[in-house]
């Protein structure tokens, strides 16, 4: 049981750190040459595991090959187009300008009522509101509207705005980010006398704690 144990421990290790090398990538957001390299790589981490008879280099190996050649099939779709298309495949359409592609459609082997999920997903529930509408390489579907459904935005309206940055999370779960108020010029001391003017003395007791790029703060207790 010890064995099977440390194996395991080994194989999950390698397998992690070989995925973070390969990128962050979620499953479906994978390239189809992506995805089969991690089919690949969890069977040959789960053989093993299975059976203690078959030497762990066995599942090594082909694990770090793989890994190898996703790197290097990354590498190439970067620097060649060509090479790219063959591998990944090009983006298709199947709308244009609120008419379906039926030839497109029937290639890629998608129906008209699976469109329209993806449609009402993006928030068009009508085809005719659509402009353009594409299958990419990862199969995903992207939606441009036509520009009179598209959302009104402060550029539309002639309207200038002030820059909103990413708002700073000071305090997760009753942990003081020092990092985080380094980065921003304040202190504890600063965070600890903004709360206590809402009654809170204990910073542990605080949830969430975060500061917009206006100076607004925010929290949230237990």
């Amino acid at each position: 049981m010890f064995i099977v144990i440390v194996r395991t421990l080994i194989l999950y290790s390698v397998v992690l750190v070989t995925f973070r090398i390969m990128g962050k990538r979620q499953i479906g957001e994978l390239q189809p040459f992506e995805l089969a390299i991690t089919i690949m790589i969890s069977a040959l981490a789960a053989i093993p595991m299975e059976d203690t008879s078959i030497p762990l280099i066995n599942s090594l190996i082909p694990i770090f090959l793989l890994q190898s050649l996703q790197i290097y099939i990354a590498v190439i779709n970067t620097k060649s187009n060509t090479a790219r298309s063959i591998i990944c495949g090009k983006p298709a359409i199947l709308i244009e300008n609120g008419l379906v592609n039926i030839i497109k459609m029937k290639k890629h082997r998608i129906n008209v009522h699976e469109l329209l999920e993806e449609l009402r997903i993006k928030g068009y529930p009508n085809i005719a509101d659509v402009e353009l509408a594409f299958i990419e390489t990862n199969g995903k579907i992207s939606v441009i509207p036509k520009s009179q459904k598209r959302a009104v935005n402060p550029e539309d309206l002639n309207i200038n705005t002030n820059y909103e940055g990413v708002p700073h999370s000071l305090i997760v779960d009753g942990k003081v980010y020092h990092k985080n108020l380094e980065k921003i010029g304040l202190t504890s001391e600063w965070l600890k006398n903004e709360l206590s003017n809402f009654g809170i003395e204990d910073l542990s007791q605080v949830f969430f704690a975060s500061i917009d790029s206006s100076g607004n703060l925010f929290y949230q207790k237990y």
